[in-house]
């Protein structure tokens, strides 16, 4: 025999793999060479299901092997088509992305009452301050308030074409975008929606939305672990969850399940951290005083307990309640100690979040980097 398996690869390496700009070889189509005297078999993988494709390539590697190695008699090729495997984004867990929105994190609490919305919307502001482009979707269904607390409660959403079709246009104020279904609804009367209306109403205001670019969607979920919760999971490539609880025990005991929930198998959303909302009370007269009227330290606990991150604590003041009702999140202020909280808490928030980032190959999504501060990257 006056000829070898490489010059047997030698003449593949001529051939353009289709669809690839490369060779057959160098593209690792060819996956084996056998010669038996004179003759030679070749197996060979393509992504082309088509008669064509593989037709075309059979006759290319015949043509290719007895032009370039002469003592070659006889050419037999096994076409094998395989699909290749779809590209994955490591950054999305599940859920179909909206375009142009980089970072989705859902702010839950296992009860109500405990200040999930205000919180939601004072980490919007403060994020908004820090030169991120914001948005809330409201996704309390039965119980919307953000609303109320950008003071929009009077706006509605118009209708914009977007490549032609005809989207929502969040309503904003304070440098955030927003949607609730109170824009929607009577404030006079309940929403007695099932599951499965309420999972649709959610869609429409998700999908059906001219969002923009955002750095940041927060999701302002219900209380508790129901269908919404789901949807939602379900529906959204979800970077992480922000639980919030006050300090008393029911509370914890309600905020514990909803990160349990965040963290199963099959939902697997990263739990960012815990806030602790009226971790204490101070009196304007008494300013160097703390009362913990609902316990003392417990969502901190709790965060320690179950192996996550406490991100912060806001008091209980009256000014944050009026701010809301008025329409006017207090980490608009500036200079002032709530201020300062809420923007810390979103630092903290912002800083477990890129370390989730950073645990997952680089990507062309947007990340999140802590140099120069809060800054966007695009990779």
């Amino acid at each position: 025999m006056s000829f070898t398996k490489q010059d047997i690869y030698n003449a593949l390496e001529t051939i353009t793999a289709p669809g690839e700009g490369k060779s057959l070889v160098e593209n690792k189509n060819v996956t084996n060479v056998v010669t038996f005297g004179n003759e030679v078999i070749v197996d060979v993988t393509i992504s082309n299901p088509t008669l064509q494709a593989k037709k075309k390539i059979e006759s290319e590697i015949t043509k290719a092997i007895k032009s370039k190695v002469l003592e070659v008699t006889d050419v037999k090729i096994n076409v094998k088509v395989e699909k290749p495997a779809p590209k994955v984004n490591p950054n999305v867990i599940r859920g179909k992305e909206i375009p142009n929105i980089q970072n989705i994190i859902a702010v839950a609490s296992g009860k109500g009452g405990v200040g999930k919305s205000t919180i939601t919307a004072n980490t919007a502001v403060s994020l908004a301050k820090m030169g991120f482009k914001v948005g809330v979707l409201d996704a309390d269904i039965y119980g919307p308030s953000q609303h109320i607390m950008f003071d929009v409660e009077r706006e509605k959403p118009l209708s914009v074409k977007v490549d032609g079709r005809s989207k929502m246009k969040p309503i904003e104020n304070y440098g955030v975008k927003l949607l609730s279904l109170g824009f929607f609804t009577n404030p006079d009367q309940a929403v007695i929606w099932r599951g499965p209306m309420a999972s649709k109403a959610l869609n429409q205001l998700i999908f059906d939305a001219d969002w923009g670019e955002l750095d940041f969607l927060l999701i302002d979920l219900p209380p508790g672990t129901g269908d919404v919760h789901l949807s939602i999971v379900q529906a959204l490539p979800i970077n992480g969850a922000v639980v919030v609880s006050t300090p008393q025990n029911i509370a914890l005991a309600d905020a514990k399940k909803g990160v349990a929930m965040f963290q199963q198998e099959n939902i697997k959303v990263p739990v960012l951290g815990i806030v602790e909302n009226m971790a204490y009370f101070t009196p304007a007269e008494l300013p160097d005083n703390k009362y913990y009227i609902f316990g003392q330290d417990g969502a901190k606990n709790l965060a320690t307990d179950i192996k996550t991150v406490f991100l912060g604590e806001i008091p209980l003041v009256q000014s944050i309640r009026e701010a809301g009702d008025v329409g006017r999140p207090v980490a608009l202020q500036e200079n002032t100690l709530l201020e300062d909280a809420f923007a810390n808490i979103t630092k903290e928030m912002v800083g477990q979040l890129v370390k989730r980032n950073e645990n997952l190959p680089p990507t062309e999504v947007v990340r999140i980097t802590t140099m120069s501060g809060c800054s966007v990257v695009k990779k």
